[in-house]
């Protein structure tokens, strides 16, 4: 099979990357939200069950953090990355399953890992600016609401 995407190739860096959970339920939601809410048209992407919850220091991610920190500092020195997003989502079964994280303690969980991740990223290197946000339901959509890492 031979497939020809019909959408322009422009080889143009952003200098961002965007660290999310590899869950295909929202996947369209994060292009959306770093497309058109953050105006990043391209960005690199690091997807992975869990997201960020992977940079957070949990023993049952260890192997992740490992690789997810080696990505960062080759797209770092190879792409000139400056600037990274991270994403949690409500719900999400990497600490459903893997952490096996009660409901009722998810989000704040989630929240204080987005702080964390901050963290080891920033040791990857200080000029690189963190943002980072959470993801919960509303209606029959989804909001991002900006956490605060600092």
């Amino acid at each position: 099979m031979t497939y020809r995407s019909p959408v322009e190739y422009n080889a143009e860096r952003m200098h961002a990357a965007a660290v999310y959970c590899s869950d295909g339920r929202v996947g369209e939601h994060f292009d959306d939200f770093l497309q058109n809410g953050l105006k990043l048209p391209r960005y690199d992407r690091v997807a992975l069950p869990g997201g960020p919850g992977c940079l957070a220091g949990h023993t049952e991610a260890r192997l992740e953090q490992e690789g997810v920190i080696d990505e960062l500092k080759f797209l770092t020195d190879a792409h000139g990355i400056d600037r990274v997003v991270l994403i949690q989502h409500q719900g999400c079964a990497f600490y459903a399953h893997r952490l096996g994280v009660e409901p009722d303690r998810m989000a704040a969980l989630q929240r204080a890992d987005l702080v964390r991740a901050a963290f080891q990223i920033r040791r990857v290197s200080s000029a690189i600016n963190v943002e980072a946000y959470f993801v919960g339901s509303e209606g029959d959509g989804l909001v991002f609401e900006q956490v605060t890492i600092d």
